[in-house]
């Protein structure tokens, strides 16, 4: 696919299937700290990514040499009663945080970040949506992960 080509990405999650494909598309995101925010009087907690665009990786290294992509996206859930932060230096606001995945249980989504780093959400329900806000630039790092 050309650049030209991109399709952003928008997806909506109201249970835990539709949670894990949004889990798998923000993997390896990075988030800067200063972007990341709870917005009480709306019950919303939003943040902005610089997602790895899993979708296009296999098509990445191709025979025509092109290389992997990042794009900024947005992620939002609604319905949200509290937020708590651990292991974050919130005051740090250009340090980036590496999303590892999310997790939800009743009434709870946790966002796990790399260095044992997470955000845990509480909310009357599960409403999220995640959508890609611009053209995606390429970069030559795919994250890689240890097997374990």
């Amino acid at each position: 696919m050309a650049e030209s080509d991109h399709m952003p990405l928008k997806l909506r999650a109201a249970d835990l299937k539709d949670l894990s494909v949004v889990a798998a598309m923000v993997q390896d995101a990075l988030a800067p700290i200063g972007d990341i925010a709870f917005l009480a009087d709306e019950g919303s907690f939003v943040m902005a990514l610089n997602r790895f665009r899993w979708e296009a990786a296999a098509a990445a290294r191709g025979a025509d040499g092109r290389p992997y992509q990042r794009v900024h996206a947005g992620l939002r859930f609604d319905k949200v009663k509290s937020v708590q932060f651990r292991n974050i230096d919130r005051d740090d606001r250009g340090r980036y945080l590496e999303l590892l995945t999310i997790a939800c249980d009743e009434g709870r989504v946790v966002l796990h970040f790399a260095g044992g780093a997470a955000i845990r959400l509480e909310v009357e329900e599960l409403v999220c949506a995640l959508g890609d806000l611009d053209e995606p630039w390429p970069t030559a790092w795919k994250p890689a992960h240890e097997d374990g």
